[in-house]
């Protein structure tokens, strides 16, 4: 058993087909997979998606890479995530590599999710690139600790990864980790507890070997567990079930995996 934990199945290059793309995940032996909001003008489509298919989940949030959308409060956050199988607030965080500073609005975005996190005591999907002090300051200093969450699509160093499991946080791998110049990388999923392990694919994005530069889709995140699985000597089925009981712990679904 497999679970992305990290797809945009609303995104155009999947929405289009998602009966088949369902289909494929069943053949790839993938549970579930969890579709990330990244606008609040996407929710009611990222949820519809959730509630017509029984093994996929949705999250609530405002991608920092977004501009000209409508901002998130607390109080919208909270009401969203008490919708039927919303199980996870964002996709949240900062972003320093695609925008430019002044970026203090970004800064107060990431808190009101955090806070909002902590009022529905829901985890958080947090994205980070190229700001890692700041991340690591501002879930301190929010006291994100009491909910935890995932870090999504991790590239960060060992000493970023040891700071967010320290803060009771996931690290979740893309197929980034199979990438051929990812050796650091690489040495990060090799040394992440078992336990706290997620795999996702952040489809239609970030496509495994040997797909890479295709539209991604949630049935190739065998492929990322696969490329751990080779990491840390292990059989791949076992990285699936781990990784499946870290993300019901974590989201509190799939009971049976609890």
């Amino acid at each position: 058993m497999f679970v992305d934990s990290h797809c945009h199945l609303s995104f155009p290059d999947l929405a289009g087909d998602l009966d088949a793309v369902l289909a494929r995940m069943a053949e790839q032996h993938v549970e579930a997979a969890l579709n990330v909001c990244v606008t609040l003008e996407e929710f009611e489509a990222v949820h519809a998606v959730a509630l017509r298919y029984p093994n996929v989940y949705a999250s609530v949030g405002v991608h920092p890479d977004y501009q000209g959308v409508r901002e998130p409060d607390v109080d919208t956050l909270v009401a969203l995530a008490q919708r039927d199988k919303v199980v996870a607030i964002g996709e949240t965080g900062l972003d320093y590599f695609r925008l430019a500073e002044p970026l203090e609005w970004q800064r107060e975005r990431f808190r009101v999710h955090i806070r909002a996190a902590r009022a529905c005591r829901k985890p958080l999907i947090v994205h980070t690139r190229a700001a890692a002090a700041d991340t690591l300051r501002i879930l301190r200093e929010e006291g994100a600790e009491a909910v935890g969450g995932v870090m999504h699509c991790f590239t960060e160093t060992q000493d970023f990864a040891d700071a967010a499991l320290a803060l009771g946080f996931y690290i979740s791998f893309s197929g980034i980790v199979t990438f051929r110049n990812a050796a650091a990388l690489q040495e990060v999923a090799a040394r992440v507890p078992l336990d706290r392990l997620l795999i996702e694919t952040d489809a239609p994005y970030l496509s495994p070997v040997p797909f890479r530069g295709k539209v991604n889709e949630p049935s190739r995140v065998p492929l990322v567990a696969g490329k751990i699985a080779e990491l840390r000597g292990m059989d791949v089925d076992a990285v699936g079930e781990l990784s499946s009981r870290s993300f019901c712990r974590l989201f509190k679904c799939l009971p049976d995996y609890s």
